[in-house]
């Protein structure tokens, strides 16, 4: 979710997906996968069990829910593709309220579907508490929503195989990114977002950050400082190559010993010195969107196309397969690409959030990206 503007990649009747580029079976936070999100808000994409087959046709070994899809959970049943399930923000109320309602929440959506390969249930996504945040309604659901669910989990014999966690907005959590080592969680959200970190660190599992470096590119956000467009390196635009993955060498950032060349890099670090601080260093992070939209508002339509998307995204795959960020260089970022399908019913006033696919509708790619395991 985006702060100032309408909330972005945050519908339930979405779907995510993502490559896991290690061995499937059994719960591996630590393994370095790389994925895509399919979000189907829209009127003319492929059906679930097309999009199951797509899936498997390219390699892609895990599927990642926003909210139950029973079509699409049927069509993975005795397949090898795992499943990351979210309860939707509108249904943590319900399962927060009661033990027996998160039973039967996790009776329903999992259990009745022993052959589905769950890896996580993600509980909400982008809640914030502030009381000019959209999601604010929600905040107060959100732990009793984790805690019931882990329970209901934990009864049902499944803790040691699927891991309860939530999502954030780096830039909504975040009161400085800039630079990573001094990222910080905002004063006011303290007490609302350190249970929820030690309650993650007492179940073992990772917290879900939402990264959007082509909205911190466009609007100027802290994390792709301005100043990177006076570099010396000739007429070239240093703000967007950094958000692009294009320098490889020289740092254009410089945080004390650590340098980074990438907006990514400094996204995540950012979000890691903030769990120091916070005691929560041994949490791991997992990158739950992120991505490059092929078109956008006219103004916009100079960046988002498709040579960029094809550049940020097969960078980012390249990158977080081969290696992790500089605070923590031998822990590569597990990462969802943002998106399958383009999503002609998404937008607001927003044009640039229908042109977020990989794919076109008729499944033939609109660049080439690999999603096969090396």
């Amino acid at each position: 979710m985006l702060p100032k503007i309408p909330p972005m990649l945050l519908l339930f009747s979405t779907l995510c997906v993502f490559l896991q580029t290690t061995a499937s079976g059994g719960l591996k936070v630590g393994a370095q996968p790389i994925g895509v999100c399919y979000g189907t808000f829209a009127n003319s994409q492929p059906s679930a069990q097309e999009a199951v087959s797509l899936v498997q046709s390219v390699g892609i070994e895990s599927m990642r829910f926003y909210g139950p899809d029973h079509n699409a959970l049927q069509a993975l049943e005795n397949t090898d593709v795992q499943v990351i399930l979210g309860v939707p923000n509108d249904e943590l109320e319900y399962v927060a309220s009661s033990q027996d309602n998160a039973n039967q929440w996790i009776q329903g959506n999992v259990r009745i579907y022993p052959q589905v390969k769950f890896r996580y249930i993600v509980v909400g996504n982008g809640i914030d508490p502030m009381m000019d945040s959209t999601t604010s309604e929600f905040a107060q659901f959100l732990l009793p929503a984790l805690q019931n669910i882990q329970t209901a989990i934990s009864a049902s014999g499944l803790h040691n195989t699927i891991k309860v966690t939530t999502a954030f907005d780096q830039t909504e959590i975040l009161h400085q990114s800039l630079p990573p080592s001094q990222g910080e969680f905002r004063v006011e959200m303290l007490g609302f977002i350190v249970p929820i970190i030690s309650f993650l660190q007492k179940n073992n599992a990772p917290i879900l950050v939402n990264l959007h470096p082509f909205f911190d590119y466009i609007h100027h956000m802290p994390n792709n400082p301005p100043e990177l467009g006076s570099s010396s390196q000739g007429k070239q635009d240093v703000r967007l190559q950094y958000a692009l993955f294009k320098i490889s060498k020289k740092p254009v950032l410089q945080d004390g010993p650590l340098g980074y060349t990438n907006v990514f890099d400094a996204m995540v670090d950012s979000v890691y010195s903030a769990l120091e601080k916070t005691g929560a260093s041994s949490l791991d992070v997992v990158v739950s969107e992120i991505g490059w939209p092929t078109a956008a508002w006219p103004e916009a339509n100079v960046t988002a196309n498709i040579q960029n998307a094809a550049t940020h995204n097969n960078g980012l795959i390249n990158h977080v397969r081969t290696r992790g960020t500089p605070k923590r260089p031998q822990k590569r970022i597990e990462t969802y690409i943002y998106a399958l399908f383009d999503e002609n019913l998404k937008g607001y006033d927003d044009e640039s959030q229908r042109h977020w696919g990989i794919f076109w509708n008729n499944k033939q790619a609109k660049y080439q990206i690999n999603f096969a395991r090396k």
